[in-house]
Parts: C-alpha cells; structure tokens; sequence
C-alpha cells in the first residue's frame, strides 16, 4: 500500500493545528489530502442531517460505508470538503460536529467502515493523512509519521481565535472544558485511542509559527526522500 503510495501521517489532539499543517504541506508537495477527523464529523453531521438518533450506531456506520467525500485545498490554502456532491466546509466545523465525531470515532462499527475508504485515499504521487490514529491504526506504514502536540491552553486559544473569526460568541473557558474533556475521551477510548505511534516524530507547536512547523516536516520528509528538500 504505501510503497506505490507513500504515506505521511499527522496525527495529534483538538487544537493542535494538524489540519492547517496538513493542508499546507499536501500543498507544497502536491500530494493528496485525507482529514480524518473531517470523516467523523461528516458521519455525525449526515446522522443529524438524516435525523438519525445520536445513539444509532448501525444507521450511523451504514451512513459512514455510503458516503461520496473529495477534500481540497482553495488557492488561500483554507480546506474544502464536499459531501455527496455538496459543500459542507462549515457546517462540520461547528462545536457540535466536533463533540459528534468524538461520539461516533468511538464506535467499532463506524471505525470499520471507515477504514478501507481512508486507506484507498492513498494514490500516487502520496498521500498526507491528518487524524488521531492514522500512524498507529490506518497507516502504520508510513513512511512518516508526525505526532503534532501544543499545551491545552494554547489550542483553547487557537479554537476561540478560529471561532471568534466566524462570528461565534463561544468562550474560552469553555472551550477549554471542551478540549480537557475530548483530550480525556479521545486518549482513554478502547478503540484506537490516541497515542503517538512507537516511530513518530514529535513535534510541540506551541509557540510556533504555521511556516516554522510546516519546514519542520517537510525537512523530515525531504530526510526520508519523499520529496525534494523544498517541496
């Protein structure tokens, strides 16, 4: 799988800045792009979408097997996600899509369905996969494998930085409490919790720029070959 398709892995919590970092270094490198936790929460969002009741696990992985999802990345570098044919960019990037997908991520069921689709993202020239269990579960192959870290409060601050910018009148304590809390779920979970694979490379954003973490793997990959040192 990953040698016609080599496969970086960016994995980390809420707030980390893995997506933005994702995209950005898709882009550079020309490669395709997988947000994971972007799955999730298109699951949760088609559930209540569908009105499936929040608890209806099968109805929630036959939504998950079914789905048609492209992700791209605009010409300013901000992430597109299409559902079905349709953009759904914000409305799976509300707080309650974000406490959805921790609910539904911890299903087996859901996490079944979702596994082959997510490894057939991986096609030439290479594949940048953003998640919380892509080097551990989905690809412990990689040829690459990023743990992306940052302290509570600094991916609080992040999150209602984000939110603020789009108008939300959220606050910061709480989502801080949000944030301790899915940190709690997401790495005590049976399934797949969230850990960083025994071969990462741990990187702490906190403090650092989007460009200086960005250089950070792309020199990692340019170390491993998978592109040119200035991709």
């Amino acid at each position: 799988m990953t040698d016609a398709a080599p496969v970086v892995t960016i994995d980390g919590p809420s707030g980390s800045g893995k997506g933005t970092i994702s995209r950005a270094v898709a882009q550079r490198a020309g490669w395709h792009l997988l947000d994971s936790g972007a799955l999730y929460r298109l699951v949760a969002h088609a559930g209540i979408r569908q009105g499936l009741d929040p608890g209806d696990i099968e109805g929630h992985a036959r939504l998950a097997s079914r789905m048609h999802v492209v992700f791209g990345v605009g010409p300013d570098g901000s992430e597109q996600v299409m559902l079905d044919g349709q953009g759904v960019t914000q409305a799976i990037r509300t707080e309650t899509a974000g406490q959805g997908a921790s609910r539904v991520a911890a299903w087996p069921a859901v996490r079944t369905a979702l596994l082959q689709r997510q490894r057939a993202f991986a096609r030439p020239p290479g594949l940048v996969a953003d998640g919380r269990d892509m080097g551990t579960v989905v690809f412990p192959g990689a040829r690459l494998k990023i743990y992306l870290t940052a302290s509570p409060g600094e991916r609080a601050l992040r999150r209602y930085k984000q939110l603020n910018d789009k108008g939300s009148g959220v606050s910061l304590s709480a989502l801080s409490r949000e944030i301790t809390e899915r940190d709690a779920r997401d790495s005590t979970r049976a399934v797949a919790p969230l850990i960083p694979a025994p071969d990462a490379e741990v990187i702490d954003s906190t403090g650092l720029s989007i460009e200086e973490v960005v250089g950070r793997v792309l020199e990692l990959g340019a170390r491993r070959s998978l592109w040119p040192p200035r991709a």
